[in-house]
């Protein structure tokens, strides 16, 4: 009888406990089963408040309702990031792994009532994602069920500036300025001309010791100009920069369909990515032109976006892609991206990861202000543990960042990119045109100085590793062995970092 009531007693339990998940589920769902969308503004207010709150913003850690809100705004294009943790990305894919996807696909067929040859599917070639057209709410919910889903993103979502951002001060310009001959030194061959802030961390001085020749540097921005020849194969090797080689290709799709396959090539067209190439990589010679840091390198730019911003979703595959085709050159050893967004981007973090499983040396900006990127904290990718964060300051006493980069515990080092008290000095750079020079400055020229800074030090010890590169960095910088809570390791000594 006891028996009897014990097992009637657990029964009762039981039936309980299945009610009460099965109301849970039930009132989980009912949420999630909203009519309508939320608006953009209603996703882009509850953005802010987290990025506020909680110093980032992740898409898994919101409902499926707010997710299919974003989704339903952002073009219908779901990014669907397959497998375990521990299957991010692969060369060759297992069976397993085909068989994860395929079941993926059939569930999504099946929830949106599609049969599967009417699917619009663009399929990464080695991250194991997938970006899909998903319309209903109840693919979300049942994707998000499934043991087979890493991660689910709205990647067409781009409303979050409500379409009135601006450019970044290192952003977009064509223009050629005129530059102060106070903010550079002149040098052999005849005039080549030194940025300022090159002598305010030894850059000069470095030379004597290293280059960068031998050494391949990757540029993922906005391409660089077709019409600044010292950047291209014309102009590359001159002077006292020789015997290395410019390579150019596009990641970036130009069009209104997200399914497009139609590359807009390798050229510039916003003037960002040459300022950077100028930077890590402009030519010494007697064209009365600046110097880049390892005018010795090599260098291979990819336009994988449009602008600084990863606001869009063929700049998001653009800048995937080129990471991945960067991390399968084993001659590059460093990439650098000045480019980024406020939250994570799944299938940028994906690669990545792949670029630094591959060895790369990863060098990403902590954040030049826009119209909305003000107020935040480091930016994405700068934000992973697998890239390097690098802001500028400007040239004072003590450190303060300068007026529109961005600080936090999340920088690794810092270069001088403004004069004391915000006042406008900043870098001269290579112009968009053949004998045009320009000012520019922000976390962007920043981190590919300090991309340009480690080439010196790689090529001086090429059979450094990564990490025996970046721990030379750390311990020629003002902080070393500490760490600045806003600023990281500090201001790199480039002489010392060579010797």
């Amino acid at each position: 009888m006891k028996k009897l009531l014990f097992k009637s007693f657990i029964l009762l339990l039981i039936t309980i406990v299945a009610c009460s998940k099965s109301d849970e589920i039930v009132q989980e769902e009912s949420v999630n089963y909203q009519k309508d969308p939320l608006s953009i503004s209603e996703i882009n207010s509850k953005i802010s408040e987290t990025l506020s709150t909680k110093g980032n913003f992740n898409w898994s850690n919101t409902d499926a309702h707010f997710l299919w809100s974003a989704l339903v705004h952002g073009n219908n294009i779901l990014t669907v990031g397959y497998g375990s943790e521990n299957e991010i990305f692969s060369e060759n894919r297992s069976q397993s792994l085909i068989n994860k996807k395929d079941e993926l696909v059939s569930l999504i067929s099946k929830n949106e009532k599609i049969s599967k040859d009417k699917l619009t599917i663009v399929e990464h070639q080695i991250i194991n994602v997938f970006d899909i057209e998903v319309k209903s709410i109840e693919t979300i919910i049942a994707l998000r069920k499934s043991k087979n889903v890493r991660y689910i993103e709205p990647n067409g979502y781009n409303h979050y500036t409500n379409d009135q951002y601006q450019r970044s001060s290192s952003g977009c310009s064509k223009n050629g300025e005129t530059i102060n001959t106070a903010h550079y030194t002149t040098i052999a061959p005849n005039n080549a001309q030194v940025s300022w802030h090159f002598n305010k961390h030894n850059i000069q001085q470095a030379w004597n010791y290293s280059t960068g020749s031998g050494v391949t540097v990757g540029l993922i921005d906005t391409g660089v100009s077709e019409s600044q020849q010292l950047l291209n194969t014309v102009g590359f090797n001159d002077g006292y920069s020789s015997g290395r080689f410019v390579q150019k290709y596009g990641t970036f799709i130009d069009s209104a369909w997200w399914w497009s396959s139609n590359y807009d090539g390798p050229h510039d067209k916003c003037g960002h990515g040459t300022a950077m190439a100028s930077t890590i990589a402009a030519p010494r010679n007697d064209n009365g032109m600046p110097v880049g840091v390892a005018y010795n390198s090599n260098l291979v730019a990819y336009r994988a976006t449009e602008d600084v911003l990863l606001n869009d979703y063929h700049e998001r595959k653009g800048v995937s892609d080129a990471l991945t085709q960067l991390g399968n050159r084993s001659d590059v050893k460093i990439i650098s991206m000045s480019i980024g967004y406020i939250w994570s981007i799944g299938n940028i973090s994906d690669a990545v990861k792949y670029a630094y499983s591959k060895g790369k040396l990863i060098f990403a900006a902590g954040g030049t202000s826009t119209s909305f990127t003000n107020g935040f904290g480091v930016i994405f990718p700068a934000t992973m543990s697998e890239t390097v964060a690098v802001t500028g300051v400007n040239d004072g006493l003590t450190y303060e960042r300068c007026e529109t980069c961005h600080s936090g515990d999340k920088i690794d080092f810092t270069i001088i990119m403004e004069g004391d008290n915000d006042t406008s000095k900043a870098p001269p750079v290579l112009g968009f045109y053949n004998g045009e020079r320009r000012y520019t400055g922000g976390s962007s020229v920043a981190t590919a100085t300090t991309a340009g800074i480690a080439a010196l030090v790689w090529s001086k010890y090429p059979s450094w590793t990564r990490t025996q590169v970046l721990n030379r960095l750390k311990q020629s910088s003002d902080f070393y062995p500490s760490r600045n809570s806003s600023f990281g390791y500090g201001n790199i000594d480039a002489l010392q970092a060579v010797q």
